[in-house]
């Protein structure tokens, strides 16, 4: 009899469509499972691929504004997230940033969790967190720091329910060692490099694309090309998009957000691509080596992973780090990649992205997913 799969996942939004959102859908692609989110709005979207599927979610789906996200119930999300009831399948996958780790299973069942990031903003983020939230000031202050305190200890205890952990980097395997004291094996998240076009002649702008939240530092990069008086191209919505529009300078075109083939268009023609986060993977800097452009990025995270100084590779190089996240560091990034910009060769950036194609995560996640099922079964007898 085939094994019943069941896939867990934060929220499926229509604005949720980043790293891990792209990981169920190629899960999706090679394993049969039955879906299961906090809230579902994409079952819903015409224009999504899950359109019509059953999806199983919680009691969060109907609590107001569900729609637009659920981080503002995040008391509820522990509790929410263990009401789901899987006891029919033998296997459960969960996709987890934050708390799809923790549903609760029962003895003989196998849990394998493709882990993001542990929650950023109960671990790594906390006091950046605290400092730029009105929660995080007076009384107010002092329940948001207990509330973190106690996410944190049930973040410890879900992490105990899972199996097998899997990592999209080395950087997210060392952050899950730190925080739950467990090993991680490292399977790169897919990119599908086919869809983006390879050019080898690029155009005299500079281009970064990314969710304009603090976090993501583009207000950094607009500082710095303020200064560098050169052409930068910011594609990408959120919170900050009117403070960052403020800020530009003339030379600066701030385009929102824009549909898929936009993106691509000023991905491929661009003379670099310019990234100034922290990210635990990053998939947006091997989607623009794909394009074979260079990659301007902030030399932490798993940027160090996807990305090969031209420094340190000068045959293969494709991009240069920066070791702070200050618009002087940026600054002399930037002046730096201009004097090597002769070096770079696209066909190294498109040669560098090729390894994160979809085909090598689906054989990968389905190798771990085959050793983890026999030798779960060993441990378990009889199950």
């Amino acid at each position: 009899m085939p094994l019943k799969y069941a896939l867990v996942h934060e929220w499926l939004t229509p604005k949720a469509t980043g790293g891990s959102e792209i990981v169920v859908r190629e899960i999706l692609n090679f394993i049969h499972a039955d879906l299961y989110s906090l809230i579902d709005f994409e079952s819903v979207n015409p224009e999504s691929y899950l359109f019509q599927r059953q999806i199983g979610t919680t009691f969060l789906q109907h609590f107001p504004q569900a729609c637009n996200g659920v981080q503002k119930y995040l008391p509820f999300l522990p509790l929410a997230i263990e009401q789901l009831d899987l006891r029919a399948y033998d296997v459960i996958l969960s996709s987890s940033h934050t708390v799809a780790k923790g549903v609760l299973t029962i003895p003989g069942q196998l849990h394998i969790c493709y882990c993001h990031t542990p929650m950023r903003f109960a671990w790594d983020l906390t006091f950046d967190y605290l400092r730029s939230s009105k929660l995080g000031h007076g009384l107010q202050g002092v329940l948001t720091r207990y509330m973190l305190h106690r996410l944190r200890q049930w973040d410890v205890l879900a992490a105990n329910r899972v199996d097998y952990f899997i990592a999209n980097s080395q950087n997210t395997a060392r952050r899950i060692w730190r925080c739950y004291r467990r090993p991680a094996t490292v399977i790169y998240p897919p990119v599908n490099v086919e869809r983006f076009p390879f050019v080898v002649s690029k155009q005299d702008f500079y281009l970064t694309v990314s969710r304009l939240v603090s976090y993501k530092q583009v207000s950094l990069i607009v500082q710095a090309f303020n200064q560098l008086k050169k052409p930068l191209v910011v594609i990408g919505t959120g919170p900050e998009l009117k403070a960052i529009r403020k800020l530009a300078q003339p030379h600066v075109q701030v385009l929102g957000a824009q549909p898929d083939d936009v993106v691509e268009k000023y991905m491929a023609q661009a003379k670099a691509f310019v990234y100034a986060a922290y990210e635990d993977f990053g998939i947006a800097l091997v989607e623009a080596q794909a394009c074979g452009t260079p990659v301007i990025a902030f030399g932490a995270g798993g940027a160090l992973e996807t990305v090969r100084d031209v420094r340190q590779y000068p045959d293969t190089g494709t991009g240069i780090f920066f070791g702070t996240q200050t618009a002087a560091a940026l600054v002399e990034a930037v002046e730096k990649f201009e004097t090597y910009q002769e070096v770079f060769n696209p066909e190294s950036a498109r040669s560098q992205a090729a390894q994160f194609a979809p085909k090598i995560f689906e054989e990968r996640y389905l190798t771990l997913l085959e050793r983890s099922f026999h030798e779960f079964q060993s441990h378990h007898p009889g199950c």
